[in-house]
């Protein structure tokens, strides 16, 4: 019993050696390694909040082009709150997780009505708009008012349970707030926004989550997780909700320079995004199956003459859904009657990119569409 309490007290005494030297040398490396980012260099809390909404399931290679072409779009809150949604969908088409862009729209109007256009200032009123969780808050605060709040995200739970050897899972309630005492334990007076920066920089070049950079990383001697050989071990994570899988069916009807939409709506994936007439089964279907298909029938199974081609596949990969997709090109003949024009919107072909769709459908569209 007296080892085991010794062993607690000496963990403990080291993770307090390891504190003081952390925040010196992270700051050092990070004044000379920062990335040069469109959005680093500076304190406008609208442009970070924007850019933490983007980086959000999305990497900085990829968020980048979308920061430069939003910001230039919509520069402040009021250009973005007086903007439609189907625009704001259609600059944020590719990046997905598509609630992300209407909460910032959302987020953005509450901002003009109940802060008089300026963005909040004070943590509490940050966190009160819409789409914004702790770890936005505390980078926005800290960034761009340099208030000595944690922003811990993934790159920093990693990075933490690393240097001090957490064993907690970093889903839990627990680690989450052992590492979250950790990191505000790290912050220094007067530059928590950069040390937030830091930590981030830190976990995403670096501490990365398989095989990491450990000959590279300014903090290797003191890491403790690198001192017992553990880093591959480390973060420990539960186990993941098995996806759920769907299957659809896309019709891409043509007819004389034509095709056909409609609007997702409802609380499910793509809501307000466009797609071509969707059928949904609970296992796949070949194409056999699919022109004995209620649904389908009661579409097209009346026309005349159609011809129909594919299935082009495409399988999109989304956190908790896996979807499977099946393309089919209908082509009608030229004045063809039909049910489509009673449930769907008719669109000359090129104007499709003028309407927000999903990533799934722009993938289809930007390799078969017109073939």
């Amino acid at each position: 019993m007296y080892f085991f309490f010794f062993c607690i007290f000496a963990q403990s005494k080291r993770r307090e050696m390891v504190q003081h030297q952390v925040t010196r040398q992270l700051l050092n490396w990070y004044d000379e390694n920062k990335r040069d980012l469109p959005w680093r260099g500076t304190t406008d809390p609208y442009m970070i909040w924007v850019s933490e909404i983007i980086l959000q399931q999305t990497r900085v290679a990829q968020g980048w082009d979308y920061f430069v072409r939003f910001t230039r779009r919509f520069p402040n809150v009021e250009t973005l709150a007086n903007a439609s949604e189907e625009e704001v969908l259609r600059l944020w088409q590719g990046l997905g997780y598509y609630s992300r862009a209407r909460n910032l729209h959302a987020a953005a109007k509450d901002i003009m009505s109940r802060f008089n256009g300026q963005f909040p200032t004070c943590y509490p009123d940050i966190l009160s708009l819409k789409g914004i969780g702790e770890y936005t808050a505390a980078a926005i605060s800290s960034i761009a008012f340099n208030e000595p709040h944690a922003a811990v995200d993934g790159n920093v739970l990693r990075v933490i349970t690393r240097l001090f050897e957490i064993e907690e899972p970093v889903q839990s309630t627990q680690g989450k707030r052992i590492v979250k005492e950790l990191a505000k334990s790290l912050l220094p007076k007067g530059r928590s926004g950069a040390f937030n920066q830091a930590l981030m920089d830190l976990g995403s070049l670096l501490c990365v989550p398989r095989q990491p950079k450990c000959d590279d990383c300014p903090l290797t001697d003191i890491c403790m997780a690198r001192a017992s050989r553990r880093t591959d071990e480390l973060p420990v994570r539960l186990k993941k909700r098995k996806a759920r899988k769907r299957y659809f069916t896309y019709l891409h009807i043509r007819q004389d320079g034509y095709t056909y939409i409609q609007q997702r709506t409802g609380n499910d994936i793509w809501r307000n995004l466009y797609e071509f007439p969707l059928i949904e089964t609970n296992k796949p279907i070949e194409l056999e199956a699919l022109l004995q298909n209620d649904e389908y029938n009661q579409l097209l199974g009346e026309t005349a003459s159609h011809a129909i081609d594919g299935p082009f596949m495409y399988k999109h990969l989304l956190t908790h859904q896996h979807i499977h997709a099946n393309f089919y090109r209908v082509t009608l003949e030229k004045g063809a009657v039909h049910a489509l024009q009673n449930q769907y919107v008719q669109i000359a072909e090129e104007e499709m990119k003028r309407y927000p769709i999903s990533r799934l459908m722009h993938k289809y569209m930007e390799t078969n569409s017109y073939k």
